[in-house]
């Protein structure tokens, strides 16, 4: 693995890891990364669980990066069955998802 690779999956992680810290705050909710297998779906978000007795799903990127289009395609598959669901750079970013503030 290039080095880069290596700090790049780091920063990533930090702020999976932060935005779970944050959301294991809220009362009613609960939050789970999800490691990509072979027996999860392409395109999963990195985080998902449920809000209240509502379901999101997370994709967690760093700052500058996008989804691919597979992960794109998947949170509006999630929204459009009633889940909230987005990309988020950061824990802030991840509350406005679930329509919660700091």
């Amino acid at each position: 693995m290039k080095r880069g690779a290596e700090s790049n999956a780091a920063r990533e992680s930090q702020i999976v890891d932060s935005i779970m810290k944050r959301l294991r705050q809220e009362q009613r909710c609960v939050v789970r990364k999800r490691h990509g297998t072979a027996f999860c779906f392409a395109g999963d978000a990195d985080l998902y669980g449920s809000l209240r007795g509502r379901h999101f799903e997370i994709e967690v990127k760093r700052p500058g990066q996008f989804p691919t289009d597979l992960q794109a395609a998947r949170l509006v598959n999630w929204r459009d069955s009633g889940a909230l669901s987005g990309c988020a750079t950061s824990v802030r970013e991840a509350l406005a998802i679930l329509g919660l503030t700091e």
